[in-house]
């Protein structure tokens, strides 16, 4: 039954013909007809004239537009009532909205065409979306959605069926975990699809089920338990079926990898899932070089970036990577290496590539294990390296080089020897591909090796790769410089015997500006001379320093295409070269600045797509991330961004290189890049990259006009506010922290009271936001682990732990901010900070540790800098600072310690009766189980520094000193903790003068203890030296020698360090 008048559908009908008029006038006028006298006038009248015409009209044309048309008057947004942008349909009064509602899933119940049912079923997700964002569609329209979708699955139509599932997926992601239960049941009708259309062997229709089996898989994996056998059994017949498109079998195998990524413990427990995906993953590698057996079309090829990503050998290496990923090393070594030592001796050369390619796949996932049995993986590796197939030899360089980056550094410490005498003969390879990866993989080796184990091999490394810079293809010279570069980086040095012999050929090839050809290897040059220029230091550069920033010079005032790869490599060259100079870059930087400037004020490049098109073909489009918002899709330009980070970073390094030199560019840059930076919401790194620089930037001017001065305070004035304003804007939680760090590490530049009781106001406020986010985000895991099955916690524990530490992070940073106001306030804080002690009571006393030891740093803080205002917190501090003495977290212990220590140090006479209470507690520190193994000895070291505050600074809460300072000096050593150190041995020292008895009766125990510290550093500058001067008084009184003990319990370096403070 229709609710609107014949008249009114007969006004519409007429719209909805002239909206498709071939007639761009026609259009024009009935687009704005639309607009003006529908839209903005009669919404409702509109979506529920519009679903009853995709009910009822006879037209399929008509009803097929109409679909069109809802969803997107549906999907646009308005203001309501308060001002706020708010979905359209979900803004209508909720009575008509439930009616249009209504007809629309009636309508996708009852339409018999399929295009139809199609654009429907877009429309039916849209309007879920919207009721999902904000609400929950009710119980008595939920048996209509199941009836509609249960109908589409049912259908005798296979394309019917997939417009079901496609419609399905798209509106079962937009649902809240709860809402999505209530559609598991139709699983099974889901599943049903598939047999019938693998039957029909129509590849591209079986491809759109397994893209919208993915979808779901994504969203609920664990939906598909009760058939997970079978759907495994059906996608690994897919796989195999070479009768289908390769993009169908690969949409199989990524519908089973999504599974291993978001249900791994469902998986492992499969009984078949990890043999036969292992199976075809290396079935799929070996699928490569056809009508290529001697290699002689690829050896051919020297377009290395060639995009190879829909390829079965590269789908089966991605999955294997996954699933050692996800799975683990206990799930899937054996099954892997119950194939590779066959396919390793088979004569089929695929088979050899396959094996190599697949360690390589699987070496970080199955790190841990692996690293154990390396020597037995390099027995299968080595030999690949002088294969007589080309393709094999570069499989085994791959191997090496994926290993040398996954199992390090052991790979450099324990098999360097075999990994160098293996590669270094493959740099003579007569193929170009092959000896080119060979240098690439020594770049995987040489990042991570140490200047030693380099040294002995420098000659044969370096004269094979000067050969290849000078006789190779000009992509085989490409990667020599990189090569090169990398061994520069490592060596140091020691590279410097090969200066002369290198220098002046790169100088050649940065001097001849030839064609277009030329430019990623001049490109390259560059990135290899500047790197050699740091590894040697300006004193070896000499003359050749100027000639280098010279020809750099040059290059960048002539490059004048957008796609120069020389441009971006230049601005890393720049950076090195002021490394290497100091302040004799100060010349360069006029031309250096301009286009530096011109990619960090780069504004974000966004696209809003309107239709599946745009998106498709965007899609494939390098350079480009696509983020779904409401409903509709956002291009950003990602090769912008990327630029836009690169470019600041480069100004960090400016910055802090060249400190007060820097100052003229500071304000602009602070105005112009920074400050705008932190809010860049479009990209986290450029966000987090900006909280490096604001620092940074004030330093400059700190270093350059001094503190306090006018400019410095000028510069903070305007940025203090934004650096506050981000502290409650900030989405991304590491991010968020890095803006604690940014803030706090500004607040330290500037220094004393550079904050008004405003500015702290504001700070509260922003900690305040971030406490109540924190909290929501603790209940929240909770109430998703809540009820949850074993396996599920177990698939949810990684993300989880991240998330935690996520939050640790930030919990840290932002502790570090109430420092540094604490450190340079003091009290002048406390009206502020006080505004959240509800907010550290509930912090100290909860179970979670992360929160205790929160709590306990900033009340740590108060004691520090508030002196004897911090009495007015006592009834907050003293219990839980007794029971962190108490407490079985070493991190909780050493909070607690230090604040008792700080207490005695700092608090006043209005703390003596709490620090005479607290001394069993602190000993009770030190005698804790294995109190001074990794774990523990901060905590213990802190207690005995906590001691001696007491005994040297509040004596008088003691009852017994003379009883206790023989217990003390039990507590002794402290050789890790650097703060606490000085106190602890200040009153050692306070003890030798008189000497105390304690002391004198055990020189050469003292000895050892001071001896220790200052092998440690733990003791350092005037501090270590009094203290020895002490030492060396008490052990003449007592007449004792130290000689036998220092050369019995330290090594050569170590008696020469402590002798230096004793001779």
């Amino acid at each position: 039954m229709s609710v609107l008048s014949p008249e009114i559908h007969a006004e519409l009908n007429q719209l909805l013909q002239a909206l498709q008029s071939p007639d761009n006038g026609v259009r024009s006028q009935a687009e704005e007809h639309l607009q003006n006298n529908w839209t903005n006038t009669r919404p409702e009248m509109l979506l529920m004239g519009l679903a009853e015409q995709i009910q009822g009209s006879q037209e399929i044309p008509t009803r097929s537009f109409a679909a069109v048309i809802f969803r997107r008057i549906a999907s646009k947004t308005r203001k309501n009532d308060a001002g706020l942008n708010v979905d359209f349909f979900i803004s209508l009064p909720a009575e008509q909205a439930a009616a249009i509602r209504q007809k629309l899933l009636e309508a996708l119940g009852t339409e018999t065409d399929r295009n139809v049912r199609n654009k429907i079923s877009h429309a039916v997700a849209e309007l879920a979306r919207q009721y999902t964002e904000n609400t929950i569609i009710e119980s008595q329209h939920e048996s209509t959605v199941l009836e509609a979708f249960q109908k589409g699955f049912g259908d005798e139509a296979v394309s019917v069926r997939l417009v079901a599932m496609e419609a399905f997926a798209a509106f079962f992601r937009t649902l809240g975990k709860k809402a999505q239960a209530k559609y598991y049941n139709l699983i099974p009708s889901v599943l049903n699809i598939l047999v019938p259309i693998k039957e029909s062997g129509e590849s591209d229709d079986l491809s759109k089920a397994l893209v919208a089996l993915i979808d779901l898989a994504e969203a609920a994996p664990k939906m598909f338990k009760p058939l997970f056998s079978n759907l495994v059994s059906f996608s690994v017949s897919v796989i195999q079926d070479k009768e289908l498109d390769n993009v169908c079998r690969q949409n199989a195998l990524e519908l089973m990898a999504t599974f291993a990524d978001y249900a791994p413990t469902m998986c492992r427990k499969d009984p078949s899932y990890t043999s036969d995906m292992i199976t075809q993953c290396l079935s799929l590698m070996t699928d490569l070089g056809e009508d290529d057996d001697d290699a002689a079309e690829w050896l051919a090829n020297d377009d290395l970036d060639q995009d190879e990503s829909d390829q079965n050998h590269v789908a089966g290496e991605q999955t294997m990577d996954r699933l050692a990923n996800k799975l683990g090393g206990q799930t899937i070594l054996a099954p892997t290496f119950g194939w590779l030592p066959r396919m390793m001796t088979s004569m089929a050369w695929r088979d050899r590539h396959a094996a190599l390619m697949a360690i390589s796949a699987i070496s970080e996932g199955c790190r841990d294990l692996m690293i154990g049995e390396l020597s037995q993986v390099l027995d299968l590796v080595e030999p690949a390296l002088k294969d007589s197939h080309p393709r094999v030899r570069w499989a085994g360089c791959n191997a090496l080089g994926q290993m040398s980056t996954d199992f390090a550094p052991k790979m450099q410490t324990d098999f360097y020897d075999r990994v160098l005498k293996a590669i270094i003969p493959v740099l003579g390879s007569p193929e170009g591909r092959v000896k080119s990866h060979a240098a690439a993989a020594l770049v995987n080796f040489c990042e991570e090796a140490e200047t030693s184990v380099l040294v002995p091999y420098l000659d044969q490394l370096l004269s094979h790769l000067f050969e290849l810079l000078q006789n190779g293809e000009r992509y085989v010279q490409e990667q020599a410089l990189s090569t090169i570069a990398t061994i520069a980086d490592a060596a140091e040095k020691a590279f410097g015997k090969y200066y002369d012999t290198l220098m002046p050929l790169l100088v050649n090839v940065l001097q001849n500006q030839g064609d277009k050809e030329q430019r990623l290897l001049r490109a390259k040059a560059m990135e290899c001379a500047t790197l050699i220029a740091l590894a040697v230091g300006k004193e070896r550069l000499g003359q050749d320093a100027m000639t280098l920033v010279n020809l750099l010079a040059n290059i960048q005032n002539n490059i004048t295409d957008a796609d120069d790869p020389q441009a971006q490599y230049l601005m890393h060259c720049w950076g090195r070269m002021c490394r290497v100079l100091g302040t004799d870059f100060l010349p360069f930087l006029d031309s250096v600045m301009p286009p530096l400037l011109e990619l960090a004020t780069a504004k974000a490049d966004i696209q809003l797509l309107d239709d599946e098109d745009q998106v498709e073909q965007m899609n494939g489009e390098d350079g480009w991330e696509l983020v779904p918002l409401k409903g509709k899709m956002i291009g950003i330009r990602t090769s912008t961004m990327d630029d836009k980070h690169m470019a600041i970073e480069l100004l960090v390094v400016y910055a802090k290189v060249l400190e007060g030199s820097f100052a003229p560019y500071v304000a602009n840059l602070m105005e112009q890049v920074a400050l705008p930076g932190l809010a860049f919401f479009f990209h986290d790194p450029v966000r987090f990259i900006s909280a490096k620089l604001v620092p940074q930037l004030l330093s400059s001017y700190k270093k350059a006009y001094g503190c306090p001065s006018n400019e410095l305070a000028g510069l903070w004035t305007a940025s203090v506010d934004k650096l506050l304003e981000v502290l409650v804007a900030e989405p991304a939680i590491d991010t968020l922290a890095e803006m604690y760090q940014c803030f706090y590490e500004s607040v330290e530049v500037v220094g004393k009271n550079c904050l008004t009781p405003e500015h702290m106001e504001k700070f509260i406020e922003g900690v305040k936001s971030t406490i109540s986010d924190y909290k929501d985000r603790v209940d929240q895991r909770a109430e998703d682990r809540a009820g949850l099955a074993p396996e599920d916690i177990e698939d949810d524990d990684e993300e989880l732990a991240m998330a935690i530490e996520d939050d640790q992070t930030l919990l840290s940073d932002m502790n570090k901010a109430f420092h540094a106001i604490f450190k340079n306030h003091g009290s002048a804080f406390l009206p502020a900070w006080q505004r959240l002690m509800s907010d550290y009571e509930a912090f100290l006393n909860s179970p979670d540790q992360t929160q205790r030891q929160w709590g306990l740093c900033i009340m740590d803080d108060v004691l520090e800098y508030c002196g004897e205002d911090s009495a007015r917190y006592a009834n907050y501090i003293q219990k839980p600072l007794i029971d962190g003495c108490q407490d079985q977290a070493p991190a909780i212990r050493q909070a607690a310690a230090y604040g008792v220590g700080v207490a005695a140090h700092r608090g006043g006479p209005t703390w003596s009766q709490f620090l005479g209470g607290s001394l069993p507690y602190l000993f009770q520190v030190t005698q804790f189980a294995d109190a001074r193994n990794e774990d523990n000895v901060y905590a213990t070291e802190n207690a005995c520094a906590a001691i001696a505050k007491i005994l040297q600074f509040n004596a008088g809460s003691v009852g017994d000193v003379q009883a206790i300072i023989p217990q003390w000096i039990e507590t002794m050593p402290v050789i890790n903790d650097e703060e606490a150190a000085p106190y602890a041995y200040g009153y050692l020292t306070t003890l030798m003068a008189t000497p105390h008895p304690a002391v004198a009766n055990q020189a050469s125990k003292i000895f050892m203890f001071v001896a220790q510290a200052l092998e440690s550093e733990a003791l350092q500058g005037q501090t270590a030296t009094r203290v020895a001067a002490a030492t060396k008084e008490l052990l003449q009184k007592a007449n004792v020698d130290p000689t036998p003990q220092l050369e019995q319990q330290f090594g050569p370096e170590a008696q020469q360090v402590i002798k230096g403070y004793f001779s």
